[in-house]
Protein backbone atom coordinates (compact mmCIF):
# COMPACT_ATOMS: atom_id res chain seq x y z
CA UNK A 1 0.00 0.00 0.00
CA UNK A 2 1.85 3.40 -0.81
CA UNK A 3 -0.77 5.36 0.62
CA UNK A 4 -0.10 6.68 3.60
CA UNK A 5 -1.93 4.64 6.91
CA UNK A 6 -4.54 6.92 8.80
CA UNK A 7 -5.78 6.19 11.85
CA UNK A 8 -9.19 5.53 10.53
CA UNK A 9 -7.97 2.88 7.79
CA UNK A 10 -7.85 0.54 11.15
CA UNK A 11 -11.59 0.66 11.53
CA UNK A 12 -12.58 0.62 7.63
CA UNK A 13 -10.23 -2.45 6.85
CA UNK A 14 -11.02 -4.51 10.20
CA UNK A 15 -14.89 -3.49 10.38
CA UNK A 16 -17.07 -6.20 8.56
CA UNK A 17 -15.37 -8.65 11.06
CA UNK A 18 -18.17 -6.91 13.59
CA UNK A 19 -20.88 -7.67 11.27
CA UNK A 20 -20.05 -11.46 10.25
CA UNK A 21 -19.60 -12.01 14.27
CA UNK A 22 -22.91 -10.13 14.83
CA UNK A 23 -24.70 -11.68 12.40
CA UNK A 24 -23.19 -15.63 13.33
CA UNK A 25 -23.95 -15.10 16.94
CA UNK A 26 -27.41 -13.78 16.01
CA UNK A 27 -28.50 -16.64 13.94
CA UNK A 28 -26.66 -19.09 16.29
CA UNK A 29 -29.45 -18.31 18.65
CA UNK A 30 -32.50 -18.22 16.17
CA UNK A 31 -31.68 -21.13 14.04
CA UNK A 32 -31.71 -23.33 17.07
CA UNK A 33 -35.45 -21.58 18.03
CA UNK A 34 -36.77 -22.21 14.70
CA UNK A 35 -35.26 -25.45 14.22
CA UNK A 36 -36.93 -26.23 18.01
CA UNK A 37 -40.85 -24.68 16.67
CA UNK A 38 -40.61 -26.80 13.42
CA UNK A 39 -39.96 -30.74 14.57
CA UNK A 40 -40.18 -30.18 18.21
CA UNK A 41 -38.77 -31.45 20.81
CA UNK A 42 -37.74 -34.86 20.39
CA UNK A 43 -36.29 -34.11 17.02
CA UNK A 44 -34.37 -30.92 17.68
CA UNK A 45 -30.90 -31.97 17.90
CA UNK A 46 -30.72 -34.25 15.18
CA UNK A 47 -32.38 -31.53 12.29
CA UNK A 48 -30.41 -28.89 13.95
CA UNK A 49 -27.27 -31.18 13.63
CA UNK A 50 -28.27 -32.12 10.26
CA UNK A 51 -28.31 -28.13 9.53
CA UNK A 52 -25.41 -27.29 10.79
CA UNK A 53 -23.15 -30.42 9.06
CA UNK A 54 -24.73 -28.59 5.50
CA UNK A 55 -24.62 -25.29 5.85
CA UNK A 56 -20.71 -25.57 7.39
CA UNK A 57 -19.93 -28.06 3.95
CA UNK A 58 -21.04 -25.23 2.28
CA UNK A 59 -19.44 -22.59 4.21
CA UNK A 60 -15.74 -24.49 3.75
CA UNK A 61 -16.01 -24.57 -0.12
CA UNK A 62 -17.64 -21.10 -0.72
CA UNK A 63 -15.21 -19.00 1.11
CA UNK A 64 -12.58 -20.92 -0.41
CA UNK A 65 -13.64 -20.18 -3.87
CA UNK A 66 -14.63 -16.34 -3.29
CA UNK A 67 -11.28 -15.78 -2.10
CA UNK A 68 -9.58 -16.95 -4.97
CA UNK A 69 -11.99 -15.38 -7.33
CA UNK A 70 -11.42 -12.08 -5.85
CA UNK A 71 -8.04 -12.62 -6.09
CA UNK A 72 -8.11 -12.29 -9.76
CA UNK A 73 -10.67 -9.79 -9.67
CA UNK A 74 -9.99 -6.66 -12.01
CA UNK A 75 -12.66 -4.23 -10.70
CA UNK A 76 -11.83 -0.60 -10.42
CA UNK A 77 -13.28 -0.66 -6.86
CA UNK A 78 -10.10 -3.23 -5.87
CA UNK A 79 -10.42 -7.03 -5.78
CA UNK A 80 -12.17 -7.13 -2.64
CA UNK A 81 -14.84 -4.69 -1.60
CA UNK A 82 -17.05 -5.54 -4.63
CA UNK A 83 -17.53 -9.32 -3.32
CA UNK A 84 -18.13 -7.76 0.18
CA UNK A 85 -20.34 -5.04 -1.50
CA UNK A 86 -22.79 -7.81 -3.23
CA UNK A 87 -22.46 -10.43 -0.54
CA UNK A 88 -23.89 -8.33 1.75
CA UNK A 89 -26.89 -6.72 -0.28
CA UNK A 90 -27.80 -10.54 -1.09
CA UNK A 91 -27.40 -11.49 2.40
CA UNK A 92 -29.67 -8.97 3.63
CA UNK A 93 -32.36 -10.89 0.82
CA UNK A 94 -31.45 -13.98 3.08
CA UNK A 95 -31.80 -12.81 6.76
CA UNK A 96 -35.25 -11.21 5.70
CA UNK A 97 -36.60 -14.49 4.31
CA UNK A 98 -35.54 -16.29 7.62
CA UNK A 99 -37.31 -13.48 9.54
CA UNK A 100 -40.84 -14.69 7.22
CA UNK A 101 -39.82 -18.28 8.27
CA UNK A 102 -40.75 -17.38 11.80
CA UNK A 103 -43.61 -17.62 11.22
CA UNK A 104 -44.12 -21.26 9.43
CA UNK A 105 -44.57 -24.61 11.16
CA UNK A 106 -44.06 -28.54 10.34
CA UNK A 107 -41.05 -29.71 8.00
CA UNK A 108 -41.68 -27.14 5.29
CA UNK A 109 -40.99 -24.63 7.56
CA UNK A 110 -37.57 -26.79 8.31
CA UNK A 111 -36.72 -27.65 4.55
CA UNK A 112 -37.64 -23.43 3.78
CA UNK A 113 -35.26 -22.37 6.44
CA UNK A 114 -32.36 -25.13 5.54
CA UNK A 115 -32.62 -24.05 2.35
CA UNK A 116 -32.28 -20.14 2.69
CA UNK A 117 -29.54 -21.24 5.48
CA UNK A 118 -27.71 -22.79 2.52
CA UNK A 119 -27.75 -19.97 0.61
CA UNK A 120 -26.98 -17.06 3.05
CA UNK A 121 -23.78 -19.17 3.66
CA UNK A 122 -22.73 -19.07 0.40
CA UNK A 123 -23.56 -14.93 0.13
CA UNK A 124 -21.97 -14.20 3.51
CA UNK A 125 -19.12 -16.25 2.52
CA UNK A 126 -18.77 -14.49 -0.82
CA UNK A 127 -18.07 -11.44 1.45
CA UNK A 128 -15.86 -13.67 4.30
CA UNK A 129 -13.56 -14.92 1.43
CA UNK A 130 -12.51 -11.48 0.06
CA UNK A 131 -12.42 -10.04 3.46
CA UNK A 132 -9.64 -12.46 4.70
CA UNK A 133 -7.35 -10.53 1.67
CA UNK A 134 -7.67 -6.93 2.93
CA UNK A 135 -5.13 -7.14 5.58
CA UNK A 136 -2.50 -8.58 3.00
CA UNK A 137 -3.32 -6.86 0.21
CA UNK A 138 -2.75 -2.77 1.88
CA UNK A 139 -1.51 -3.33 4.67
CA UNK A 140 2.33 -2.80 5.50
CA UNK A 141 4.14 -5.98 6.92
CA UNK A 142 5.30 -3.91 10.05
CA UNK A 143 1.90 -2.87 10.58
CA UNK A 144 0.16 -5.90 10.18
CA UNK A 145 0.13 -7.04 13.71
CA UNK A 146 -1.19 -3.59 15.30
CA UNK A 147 -3.70 -3.96 12.28
CA UNK A 148 -4.71 -7.44 13.91
CA UNK A 149 -5.11 -6.70 16.79
CA UNK A 150 -8.12 -3.86 16.09
CA UNK A 151 -9.34 -7.11 13.78
CA UNK A 152 -9.17 -9.21 16.96
CA UNK A 153 -11.15 -6.44 19.14
CA UNK A 154 -13.65 -6.32 16.67
CA UNK A 155 -14.17 -9.57 15.50
CA UNK A 156 -14.86 -11.39 19.20
CA UNK A 157 -15.77 -9.24 22.19
CA UNK A 158 -17.30 -6.05 20.52
CA UNK A 159 -19.79 -7.82 18.69
CA UNK A 160 -20.77 -10.47 21.79
CA UNK A 161 -21.16 -7.79 23.80
CA UNK A 162 -23.30 -6.25 21.61
CA UNK A 163 -25.45 -9.18 20.63
CA UNK A 164 -25.60 -10.37 24.79
CA UNK A 165 -27.21 -6.59 25.79
CA UNK A 166 -28.82 -5.58 22.86
CA UNK A 167 -29.99 -8.25 20.32
CA UNK A 168 -30.77 -11.71 22.85
CA UNK A 169 -32.80 -9.68 24.94
CA UNK A 170 -35.54 -8.35 21.92
CA UNK A 171 -35.18 -12.50 21.21
CA UNK A 172 -35.68 -14.09 24.35
CA UNK A 173 -39.01 -11.81 24.60
CA UNK A 174 -40.36 -13.16 21.33
CA UNK A 175 -39.35 -10.24 19.13
CA UNK A 176 -37.07 -12.24 16.29
CA UNK A 177 -38.15 -9.65 13.63
CA UNK A 178 -36.47 -7.08 16.04
CA UNK A 179 -33.22 -9.17 16.95
CA UNK A 180 -32.91 -9.91 12.82
CA UNK A 181 -33.49 -6.26 11.44
CA UNK A 182 -30.52 -4.87 14.63
CA UNK A 183 -28.12 -7.44 12.85
CA UNK A 184 -28.62 -6.81 9.73
CA UNK A 185 -28.23 -2.65 10.90
CA UNK A 186 -24.74 -3.48 11.43
CA UNK A 187 -23.84 -5.32 8.55
CA UNK A 188 -24.71 -2.42 6.29
CA UNK A 189 -23.06 -0.43 8.60
CA UNK A 190 -20.06 -1.96 8.32
CA UNK A 191 -20.22 -3.36 4.78
CA UNK A 192 -20.52 0.90 4.14
CA UNK A 193 -17.46 1.62 6.54
CA UNK A 194 -15.55 -1.48 4.14
CA UNK A 195 -16.55 0.92 0.97
CA UNK A 196 -14.09 3.25 2.51
CA UNK A 197 -11.00 1.02 2.57
CA UNK A 198 -7.98 2.64 0.86
CA UNK A 199 -7.99 -0.38 -2.43
CA UNK A 200 -6.29 -0.24 -5.58
CA UNK A 201 -7.65 -1.46 -8.78
CA UNK A 202 -4.98 -4.56 -9.65
CA UNK A 203 -2.62 -3.23 -12.15
CA UNK A 204 -0.33 -6.48 -12.32
CA UNK A 205 -1.53 -9.36 -14.71
CA UNK A 206 -1.85 -12.56 -12.38
CA UNK A 207 -1.38 -16.28 -13.90
CA UNK A 208 -4.77 -18.19 -15.14
CA UNK A 209 -6.64 -19.20 -12.33
CA UNK A 210 -5.64 -22.43 -10.52
CA UNK A 211 -8.57 -24.51 -9.25
CA UNK A 212 -6.93 -27.51 -8.54
CA UNK A 213 -6.34 -26.38 -4.35
CA UNK A 214 -10.08 -25.64 -4.82
CA UNK A 215 -10.98 -29.01 -6.56
CA UNK A 216 -8.78 -31.14 -3.46
CA UNK A 217 -10.73 -29.20 -1.46
CA UNK A 218 -13.71 -30.44 -2.84
CA UNK A 219 -12.66 -33.75 -2.39
CA UNK A 220 -11.41 -33.33 0.57
CA UNK A 221 -14.77 -31.60 2.19
CA UNK A 222 -17.06 -34.34 0.04
CA UNK A 223 -14.91 -37.51 1.73
CA UNK A 224 -15.04 -35.89 5.20
CA UNK A 225 -19.00 -35.52 4.82
CA UNK A 226 -18.93 -38.97 3.85
CA UNK A 227 -17.61 -40.21 6.68
CA UNK A 228 -19.27 -38.46 9.01
CA UNK A 229 -23.14 -39.29 6.98
CA UNK A 230 -21.79 -43.08 7.79
CA UNK A 231 -20.78 -42.79 11.40
CA UNK A 232 -24.25 -40.55 12.01
CA UNK A 233 -26.28 -43.59 10.59
CA UNK A 234 -24.18 -46.15 12.91
CA UNK A 235 -25.34 -43.46 16.16
CA UNK A 236 -29.06 -43.81 14.89
CA UNK A 237 -29.20 -47.47 14.80
CA UNK A 238 -27.37 -47.78 18.37
CA UNK A 239 -30.14 -45.73 19.52
CA UNK A 240 -33.05 -47.81 17.63
CA UNK A 241 -31.52 -51.09 19.51
CA UNK A 242 -31.31 -49.34 22.86
CA UNK A 243 -34.69 -48.73 22.72
CA UNK A 244 -35.98 -51.47 25.18
CA UNK A 245 -33.04 -50.72 27.67
CA UNK A 246 -35.05 -49.37 30.87
CA UNK A 247 -31.89 -48.61 32.77
CA UNK A 248 -30.93 -45.11 32.57
CA UNK A 249 -27.55 -45.59 33.67
CA UNK A 250 -26.89 -48.22 31.11
CA UNK A 251 -28.13 -45.97 28.50
CA UNK A 252 -25.93 -43.44 29.49
CA UNK A 253 -23.24 -45.80 29.69
CA UNK A 254 -23.94 -47.46 25.90
CA UNK A 255 -24.72 -43.75 24.10
CA UNK A 256 -22.30 -42.11 26.16
CA UNK A 257 -19.46 -44.52 24.89
CA UNK A 258 -20.59 -44.45 21.53
CA UNK A 259 -20.91 -40.95 21.05
CA UNK A 260 -16.83 -40.72 21.81
CA UNK A 261 -16.05 -43.13 19.92
CA UNK A 262 -17.73 -42.33 17.09
CA UNK A 263 -16.74 -38.24 16.94
CA UNK A 264 -13.17 -39.80 17.74
CA UNK A 265 -13.43 -41.86 14.82
CA UNK A 266 -14.82 -39.47 12.54
CA UNK A 267 -12.38 -37.08 13.73
CA UNK A 268 -9.03 -39.76 13.29
CA UNK A 269 -10.20 -41.36 9.77
CA UNK A 270 -11.51 -38.00 8.21
CA UNK A 271 -8.26 -36.07 9.00
CA UNK A 272 -6.06 -38.91 8.02
CA UNK A 273 -7.96 -39.24 4.66
CA UNK A 274 -8.39 -35.36 4.13
CA UNK A 275 -4.51 -35.04 4.42
CA UNK A 276 -4.29 -37.81 2.09
CA UNK A 277 -5.99 -36.06 -0.04
CA UNK A 278 -4.06 -32.94 -0.18
CA UNK A 279 -0.78 -33.68 0.19
CA UNK A 280 -0.87 -37.66 -1.73
CA UNK A 281 2.56 -38.98 -0.53
CA UNK A 282 3.74 -36.09 1.03
CA UNK A 283 1.61 -36.93 3.99
CA UNK A 284 3.77 -40.09 4.78
CA UNK A 285 6.75 -37.28 5.62
CA UNK A 286 4.98 -35.73 8.14
CA UNK A 287 3.35 -37.20 10.36
CA UNK A 288 2.87 -34.92 13.59
CA UNK A 289 1.25 -32.83 10.84
CA UNK A 290 -1.64 -35.47 10.67
CA UNK A 291 -1.61 -35.61 14.24
CA UNK A 292 -1.23 -31.69 15.34
CA UNK A 293 -4.80 -31.36 12.83
CA UNK A 294 -6.48 -34.08 14.87
CA UNK A 295 -5.25 -32.73 17.98
CA UNK A 296 -6.77 -29.27 16.01
CA UNK A 297 -9.89 -30.85 15.12
CA UNK A 298 -10.92 -32.51 18.21
CA UNK A 299 -10.42 -29.35 20.51
CA UNK A 300 -12.67 -27.55 18.42
CA UNK A 301 -15.24 -29.80 18.01
CA UNK A 302 -15.64 -29.39 21.85
CA UNK A 303 -15.44 -25.47 21.92
CA UNK A 304 -17.80 -25.29 18.46
CA UNK A 305 -20.35 -27.71 19.47
CA UNK A 306 -20.48 -26.34 23.43
CA UNK A 307 -21.86 -22.86 22.01
CA UNK A 308 -23.97 -24.66 19.08
CA UNK A 309 -26.32 -26.33 21.60
CA UNK A 310 -25.85 -23.65 24.18
CA UNK A 311 -29.90 -23.13 24.12
CA UNK A 312 -30.88 -26.23 24.42
CA UNK A 313 -28.50 -27.01 27.06
CA UNK A 314 -29.59 -24.43 28.92
CA UNK A 315 -33.44 -24.99 28.44
CA UNK A 316 -32.80 -28.56 29.49
CA UNK A 317 -30.97 -27.80 32.15
CA UNK A 318 -32.37 -24.64 33.81
CA UNK A 319 -35.64 -25.17 32.75
CA UNK A 320 -35.77 -21.79 30.46
CA UNK A 321 -38.49 -22.07 28.04
CA UNK A 322 -37.98 -21.78 24.66
CA UNK A 323 -36.65 -18.23 23.36
CA UNK A 324 -36.28 -17.16 27.07
CA UNK A 325 -32.74 -19.09 26.74
CA UNK A 326 -31.64 -16.56 23.75
CA UNK A 327 -30.44 -13.98 26.78
CA UNK A 328 -28.77 -16.47 29.41
CA UNK A 329 -26.94 -17.99 26.02
CA UNK A 330 -25.60 -14.75 24.24
CA UNK A 331 -24.41 -13.69 28.45
CA UNK A 332 -22.40 -17.35 28.62
CA UNK A 333 -21.16 -16.95 25.13
CA UNK A 334 -20.15 -13.42 25.95
CA UNK A 335 -18.29 -14.17 29.20
CA UNK A 336 -16.28 -17.07 27.06
CA UNK A 337 -15.42 -14.70 24.14
CA UNK A 338 -14.09 -12.23 26.93
CA UNK A 339 -12.13 -14.70 28.55
CA UNK A 340 -10.52 -16.06 24.75
CA UNK A 341 -9.61 -12.41 24.51
CA UNK A 342 -7.86 -11.84 27.38
CA UNK A 343 -6.24 -15.56 27.74
CA UNK A 344 -5.04 -14.92 23.66
CA UNK A 345 -2.65 -11.84 24.57
CA UNK A 346 -0.49 -13.43 26.92
CA UNK A 347 -0.57 -16.69 25.91
CA UNK A 348 2.31 -16.12 23.22
CA UNK A 349 4.94 -15.13 25.44
CA UNK A 350 3.65 -18.42 27.67
CA UNK A 351 4.00 -20.45 24.82
CA UNK A 352 7.96 -19.41 24.25
CA UNK A 353 8.53 -19.54 27.85
CA UNK A 354 6.62 -23.27 28.15
CA UNK A 355 6.58 -24.63 25.18
CA UNK A 356 3.61 -24.89 22.43
CA UNK A 357 3.52 -28.30 22.74
CA UNK A 358 2.57 -28.76 26.50
CA UNK A 359 1.06 -25.23 26.47
CA UNK A 360 -1.77 -26.85 23.86
CA UNK A 361 -2.19 -30.09 25.91
CA UNK A 362 -2.71 -28.06 28.95
CA UNK A 363 -5.29 -26.05 26.61
CA UNK A 364 -6.97 -29.19 26.44
CA UNK A 365 -6.95 -30.31 30.22
CA UNK A 366 -8.61 -27.23 31.32
CA UNK A 367 -11.71 -27.01 28.87
CA UNK A 368 -12.33 -30.00 30.11
CA UNK A 369 -12.31 -28.90 33.81
CA UNK A 370 -14.37 -26.07 32.62
CA UNK A 371 -16.92 -28.39 30.83
CA UNK A 372 -17.36 -30.71 33.56
CA UNK A 373 -18.07 -27.35 36.28
CA UNK A 374 -20.69 -26.11 33.68
CA UNK A 375 -22.18 -29.41 33.62
CA UNK A 376 -22.05 -30.49 37.27
CA UNK A 377 -24.84 -28.18 39.22
CA UNK A 378 -27.57 -26.68 37.43
CA UNK A 379 -26.75 -22.99 38.23
CA UNK A 380 -26.20 -19.98 36.12
CA UNK A 381 -23.17 -19.09 37.87
CA UNK A 382 -21.57 -22.34 38.32
CA UNK A 383 -22.41 -22.54 34.90
CA UNK A 384 -20.58 -18.84 33.86
CA UNK A 385 -17.24 -20.44 36.06
CA UNK A 386 -17.19 -23.65 33.82
CA UNK A 387 -17.59 -20.74 30.84
CA UNK A 388 -14.55 -18.91 31.80
CA UNK A 389 -12.38 -21.73 31.95
CA UNK A 390 -13.31 -23.43 28.94
CA UNK A 391 -12.58 -19.56 27.30
CA UNK A 392 -9.43 -19.05 29.28
CA UNK A 393 -8.61 -22.55 27.87
CA UNK A 394 -9.37 -21.66 23.82
CA UNK A 395 -7.82 -18.78 24.14
CA UNK A 396 -4.24 -19.68 25.23
CA UNK A 397 -5.43 -23.09 22.45
CA UNK A 398 -5.51 -20.62 19.92
CA UNK A 399 -1.97 -19.15 20.27
CA UNK A 400 -0.38 -22.60 21.15
CA UNK A 401 -1.96 -24.40 18.58
CA UNK A 402 -1.23 -22.43 15.87
CA UNK A 403 2.51 -21.79 16.85
CA UNK A 404 2.60 -25.42 17.43
CA UNK A 405 2.27 -26.12 14.19
CA UNK A 406 4.55 -23.69 12.48
CA UNK A 407 7.05 -25.76 14.34
CA UNK A 408 6.37 -29.08 12.86
CA UNK A 409 5.33 -28.05 9.03
CA UNK A 410 7.96 -27.42 6.52
CA UNK A 411 9.01 -24.34 6.27
CA UNK A 412 8.75 -23.88 2.20
CA UNK A 413 5.54 -25.20 1.98
CA UNK A 414 4.14 -24.04 5.07
CA UNK A 415 1.00 -22.13 3.61
CA UNK A 416 0.31 -25.56 1.76
CA UNK A 417 0.34 -27.42 4.99
CA UNK A 418 -1.32 -24.76 7.42
CA UNK A 419 -4.26 -23.78 4.67
CA UNK A 420 -5.42 -27.61 5.54
CA UNK A 421 -6.42 -26.80 8.69
CA UNK A 422 -9.40 -25.07 7.61
CA UNK A 423 -10.77 -28.08 7.67
CA UNK A 424 -10.97 -28.02 11.80
CA UNK A 425 -12.87 -25.45 11.70
CA UNK A 426 -15.86 -26.17 9.24
CA UNK A 427 -15.57 -29.65 10.25
CA UNK A 428 -15.74 -29.57 14.14
CA UNK A 429 -19.15 -28.12 13.97
CA UNK A 430 -20.22 -30.70 11.40
CA UNK A 431 -18.94 -33.48 13.59
CA UNK A 432 -20.25 -32.32 16.44
CA UNK A 433 -23.59 -31.98 15.68
CA UNK A 434 -24.62 -33.99 13.10
CA UNK A 435 -23.51 -36.73 15.35
CA UNK A 436 -24.33 -35.13 18.87
CA UNK A 437 -27.73 -34.27 17.89
CA UNK A 438 -29.86 -37.52 17.90
CA UNK A 439 -27.69 -38.43 20.90
CA UNK A 440 -29.50 -36.05 22.85
CA UNK A 441 -33.15 -36.39 21.43
CA UNK A 442 -32.74 -39.93 22.46
CA UNK A 443 -32.50 -39.08 26.04
CA UNK A 444 -35.44 -36.49 25.17
CA UNK A 445 -37.86 -39.03 23.81
CA UNK A 446 -36.82 -41.76 26.09
CA UNK A 447 -36.00 -40.44 29.48
CA UNK A 448 -38.26 -37.17 29.29
CA UNK A 449 -37.94 -37.52 33.50
CA UNK A 450 -34.79 -36.77 33.75
CA UNK A 451 -34.90 -33.05 32.16
CA UNK A 452 -31.98 -31.68 29.77
CA UNK A 453 -30.09 -35.45 30.30
CA UNK A 454 -29.18 -35.44 26.42
CA UNK A 455 -27.55 -32.68 26.80
CA UNK A 456 -25.52 -32.69 29.61
CA UNK A 457 -24.06 -35.83 28.30
CA UNK A 458 -23.79 -34.44 25.28
CA UNK A 459 -21.63 -31.97 26.75
CA UNK A 460 -19.59 -34.62 28.71
CA UNK A 461 -18.71 -36.14 25.55
CA UNK A 462 -17.66 -32.82 24.28
CA UNK A 463 -15.33 -32.19 27.25
CA UNK A 464 -13.46 -36.15 26.38
CA UNK A 465 -12.79 -34.55 23.35
CA UNK A 466 -11.35 -31.91 24.85
CA UNK A 467 -8.98 -34.52 26.62
CA UNK A 468 -8.96 -36.67 23.45
CA UNK A 469 -7.37 -33.58 21.65
CA UNK A 470 -4.21 -33.81 24.66
CA UNK A 471 -3.93 -36.94 23.69
CA UNK A 472 -3.01 -36.54 20.50
CA UNK A 473 -0.53 -34.62 21.08
CA UNK A 474 1.78 -37.59 22.18
CA UNK A 475 1.87 -37.92 18.14
CA UNK A 476 3.49 -35.03 17.18
CA UNK A 477 7.14 -34.05 17.43
CA UNK A 478 8.22 -30.40 17.68
CA UNK A 479 10.45 -31.10 14.40
CA UNK A 480 9.37 -31.46 11.21
CA UNK A 481 8.87 -34.74 9.98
Amino acid sequence: MSKKIRWYDYITVNSYWLGLTTLSQTLGLVFPLLVQQYVGEGGKGTFFGTLRLWSLMVALLSQAGMGMLSDHCRSRWGRRRPFILIGTLIDLIFITMIGFSAGMEGMSGYWFLFIVAILLQISSNTAHGALQGLIPDIVPEEKRGRFSGVKALLEVPLPLIMVSFLIAPLISKGNMWGGLLLAMGVLVVVMLLAMFVPEKPLEERLSELNWDPFLRLLGMTGLFTVIILGVGRVIKYVGFISQDITSVTGLILLLGLSGIVAIAITVAIGVWSSVRISLGADSQKYPSFTWWVVNRLAFFVGTTNLSTFAVYFLQGRLGYVREEAAAPAARLMMVVGVFILLSTLPSGWLADRFGSKRLAAVSGLLAALGTLVAILVPDMVVIYIGGCMIGLATGVFFTANWALGTEIVPKEEAGRYLGISNLAGAGAGAVGSYIGGPIADFFTVHVPEVPGLGYVMLFGIYGVLFLLSAVALVGVKRKAG
